[in-house]
């Protein structure tokens, strides 16, 4: 058996639901401005574009259903999102059969440090400082798709205090689940493990220290995170 110089790091694993067994992450891709009202509040061409991908590290998905208001930020935002489990990979991954590599769906939250966000964008920089902070996704229970089956449309809402604040519907994505696969396995081995969250209906907007988000999502129920 192999011996390592430091402790090892654990394996980030997800709940599953209905299920004692847990589903472990490999690695976090999400996808930027797929949704075309989301695109024109903030700033840009909603016009169908090549799709472009940032990524967040595993130990970012929390289940706790707690998000801690991270430090060197006076403006984060929330992004309701629906993140995409794989339970197998590979490259060059055709559309038609990109379903095949999907193990199931979560609801998933894009917190982001927009104030930093909106500082490494002007000076043309990665955006993770704004992205991939500690605890910045929180995320469901995982539910199969043998349980839930495959989530192409249905509403799509995060409400803050109660309040609505974001709208959509999955079949408004621009790039749909099969195509971000496809795109992603052109330039990235995929694997199981992987994890892409697959973008946010407009209305985006700041939380603070108190609030309590919920998202939900038809086919996954709702899930609600304190801002702590």
């Amino acid at each position: 058996m192999a011996e390592f110089v430091i402790e090892t790091p654990p394996v980030v694993a997800l709940p599953v639901a209905g299920s004692d067994a847990s589903f472990p992450v490999r690695r976090v891709y999400c996808i930027g401005r797929n949704y075309a009202a989301h695109a024109v509040e903030m700033g840009h061409d909603p016009d169908r574009e090549a799709p472009f991908f940032f990524q967040k590290n595993a130990n970012n998905l929390d289940p706790s259903g707690e998000f801690p208001y991270p430090p060197h930020s006076s403006d984060v935002h929330h992004e309701a999102e629906i993140a995409v489990m794989l339970k197998s990979g590979g490259t060059d991954i055709p559309v038609a059969s990109a379903l095949d590599h999907v193990y199931g769906y979560a609801l998933s939250l894009d917190m982001t440090r927009r104030d930093l966000q909106g500082e490494m964008k002007k000076a043309g920089r990665p955006w993770e400082i704004g992205k991939a902070f500690e605890r910045s996704a929180p995320v469901g229970p995982v539910h199969s798709v043998a349980s839930v089956g495959h989530l192409s449309q249905g509403a799509i809402t995060l409400k803050v205090n109660g309040d609505l604040k974001q709208e959509g519907d999955l079949n408004q994505m621009i790039w749909k689940v099969p195509e971000m696969i496809a795109y992603l396995s052109e330039y990235f081995e995929l694997a199981a493990g992987d994890v892409i969250l697959s973008g946010t209906p407009s209305g985006v907007g700041p939380v603070a220290k108190g609030d309590v988000m919920e998202i939900a999502v038809a086919g996954l129920g709702s899930l609600s995170v304190t801002v702590t």
